[in-house]
């Protein structure tokens, strides 16, 4: 048994040597095999790794019986398991199945549906939407998915700490059961996933980065000055980070030294700028750079770079000098010092840029150097990188940039996705990626642009990395809110497992022969706005299920329920969160008002309406509630809820009040009630803590006589 406990332990502290983000889950790689199939008397079973992950029945109705029929493919090492039921005779199938796997595994769409709604879907938490049809289970990376035409619901069953389950009940003439091993790694093509040995950055990633602001301008005094402004405006809101950008470093860039030792812009060193974040209470964080700009040095040590064809130390644009990642000098001498020495010293979030030119002007352009050393460059960029991520260790968050890495998959915790500049590309055309892959990165927002409120919107309902980047007064004018509303950033994962815009994600693959990183290649994520509108977002907490639908345009024309997973027979309230708008009660679809061009965005709270008064939204975040009610209880004519406020911001309640009830009294613990009102079915609480935390709302109604046939005024154009 210790024999077999150093193994294990020999294995583990192989797999972190490659530098992943987070902590080994485990050592075991999953077979890319078909699942055992047992089928018998109406049992139906798949083992995968020597255990079930799909048991249930198949049972034809009376008067008919059912057809099996199994076939498997592997095309390009993607391996297709396909079972498929059909009908003999009059009557139909059901399919009754559980589906067990492990604790991260998601309900998902895993195939583009013909003529559905173009909607980029995200979930934070267990995701019950209609429009699922999948179990993705991201740990091993294999997905159980019934085929369009048969009718399909999947329920989310109780989950625990050894894993999650579901259930999936199929009906129809024929359905068709697929079995897909290695998912993301065969079939979407990303040769180094590797899920098994690292998990995703769980925590929100909001803060602020000195670029846009300063540039390399940047100063002692300006850090200074803007981390107490993010102190006093946002930390209470949740930002977390304040990442100097290029400026604080000595030129030319390249040994350690010159990284170690900021220039006379920042008399107080390293240790001073990091202090001077710390002392405030918010996490300090660098930009970095694999460039190696010094001439001198790099002519006097070539050991350290790869050659040309020369023999002279190979160089490129916005690369400089090559650094030799298959020399283990090269990387204790140049690069793990600046990691080591950063790493002691405190800082916590490391954004390493340039690993695109690296790839293309370096190690593509000089591909004849390892070749002729009979060298994977691949192999040797992984170790470039992983020496990085490996001596940064855990608990640190590390960013790549910029433009699309798949080599580096599983060393990084984030990627920029697109070009210098915020993009809303990526959202769409990398939605399958962002925290199952790795958090994507749309870069850093701007308040000052118009597009503000949008930009942190979209970020935050994605759960996307949501940096800020402008000088520190505009964070005391209104413009802030744009920002406070969207932190943290939740954790979300996607409701799709293909991408709604598979335009770029598709031509990945062409990574491993570009030779220029000269703005963004065909597979990197573009800035435009995205011709995709509409964003849902799963949200489910104990209390309540809801959904939140984020627009950035499109025409005025009804959207359907069953478009966006909810269910077409029940009536839903629409609250407009940005505007505190209440848009009413709709049943199968709802036409959207114009988007309000102050903020070029809507965040559309929908419920299921109830019989009785409810809770809509608050103003805290824009999620309506997933990040502060903690509960919500109607009992007795009396409405109940907890919510987690920031001390002196105004907070906000919003409650329906359909006809027939009236608020007989409002008793408010832990804050002061500053508004009580009402504007037709719709009531506003507003209270004031005066320190962050938890505060209670009891709110007790009394009944009152509505008139035979009369109407809720909160009842909408679509009510049926």
């Amino acid at each position: 048994m210790p024999f077999m406990r150093m193994i294990l332990a020999l294995l583990a502290a192989a797999l972190l040597a490659t530098g992943a983000p987070a902590a080994v889950q485990s050592p075991r790689e999953p077979p890319n095999t078909a699942a055992t199939l047992t089928a018998s008397s109406g049992r139906v079973s798949l083992a995968y790794e020597g255990r079930p992950i799909v048991a249930g029945t198949a049972i034809a109705e009376a008067g008919s019986s059912a057809e099996r029929r199994v076939a498997t493919t592997a095309l390009n090492g993607a391996v297709t398991q396909v079972v498929k039921w059909t009908a003999v005779g009059s009557g139909r199938l059901t399919l009754d199945l559980t589906v067990s796997a492990s604790p991260d595994a998601i309900a998902v769409e895993a195939d583009r549906g013909a003529g559905t709604l173009p909607v980029v879907r995200t979930s934070i938490g267990p995701s019950h939407n209609l429009r699922n049809r999948a179990v993705y289970d991201r740990t091993r990376d294999w997905v159980v998915s019934i085929d369009a035409g048969a009718a399909l619901t999947v329920t989310p069953l109780a989950a625990t700490a050894a894993g999650t389950r579901f259930r999936m009940q199929a009906s129809g003439a024929e359905i068709v059961l697929r079995f897909r091993p290695r998912y993301y790694q065969k079939h979407r093509g990303l040769k180094y996933f590797q899920p098994w040995t690292f998990q995703p950055w769980r925590q929100s990633v909001t803060g602020w980065t000195s670029w846009y602001a300063f540039r390399d301008r940047v100063t002692q005094r300006d850090i200074d000055e803007t981390a107490t402004v993010i102190a006093d405006t946002l930390a209470p809101f949740g930002y977390e980070y304040v990442q100097i950008d290029d400026g604080y470093q000595q030129n030319p860039i390249g040994v350690p030294d010159h990284w170690l030792t900021p220039n006379d812009k920042f008399p107080g060193g390293l240790d001073g700028l990091k202090a001077s974040i710390a002392s405030r209470g918010l996490k300090p964080g660098l930009w970095t750079n694999v460039s190696f700009a010094d001439r001198e040095y790099a002519t006097t040590h070539p050991g350290y770079f790869i050659k040309d064809a020369t023999g002279k130390p190979a160089r490129g644009n916005w690369i400089g000098y090559v650094m030799d990642g298959s020399n283990p000098r090269t990387l204790a001498d140049l690069v793990v010092p600046v990691y080591r020495a950063l790493k002691s010293a405190g800082w916590q979030y490391f954004k390493v840029d340039a690993l695109r030119h690296l790839k293309y002007e370096g190690y593509n352009t000089y591909a004849d150097y390892f070749t002729t050393k009979r060298l994977d460059r691949d192999a040797v960029y992984r170790q470039f990188a992983s020496s990085i991520t490996r001596t940064l260790g855990p608990g640190v968050f590390t960013l790549m940039c910029w433009g699309v890495r798949p080599e580096l998959i599983g060393l990084f915790d984030g990627c920029r996705v697109g070009n210098d500049g915020f993009g809303y590309g990526g959202f769409s055309e990398y939605n399958s990626f962002n925290n199952i892959v790795w958090r994507n990165d749309p870069d850093h927002i701007e308040l000052t642009a118009r597009d503000a409120f949008r930009a942190t919107t979209i970020t935050s309902l994605t759960g996307s990395i949501l940096m800020l980047t402008d000088p520190p007064a505009v964070y005391r004018t209104t413009r802030v809110e744009a920002a406070r509303r969207a932190s943290p950033v939740l954790f979300a994962v996607p409701g799709q497992i293909y991408d709604v815009d598979p335009s770029r994600s598709d031509a990945i693959g062409r990574a491993d022969v570009e030779m220029s990183g000269s703005g963004p290649r065909t597979f990197d994520a573009t800035q435009a706005l995205s011709v995709h509108y509409l964003y849902a977002v799963d949200v489910s907490r104990p209390y309540e299920r809801w959904m939140v639908l984020a627009r950035t345009g499109g025409d005025d024309a009804p959207i359907r329920f069953s478009d966006l997973g909810l269910a077409a027979d029940r009536p839903y309230l629409a609250f407009e969160f940005w505007t505190k708008s209440f848009l009413g009660a709709f049943t199968n679809a709802f036409t959207p008002t114009a988007v309000d061009p102050r903020y070029g965005v809507q965040a559309i709270c929908l419920r299921e309406r109830q019989s009785h008064p409810q809770f809509v939204a608050s103003n805290r975040h824009v999620s309506c509630g997933a990040l502060d009610v903690s509960n919500v209880v109607w009992q007795d004519g009396a409405l109940d809820g907890t919510s987690d406020v920031v001390g002196g911001d105004p907070y906000e309640i919003y409650l329906t009040e359909p006809d027939g009830y009236a608020l007989a009294d409002a008793r408010i613990t832990g804050a002061e009630l500053l508004a009580n009102q009402k504007t037709g079915g719709l009531r506003m609480l507003r209270v004031r803590a005066a320190r962050s935390g938890p505060v209670s709302w009891h709110l007790e109604y009394r009944s009152t006589a509505v008139p035979q046939g009369q109407i809720s005024s909160t009842v909408g154009k679509y009510e049926r």
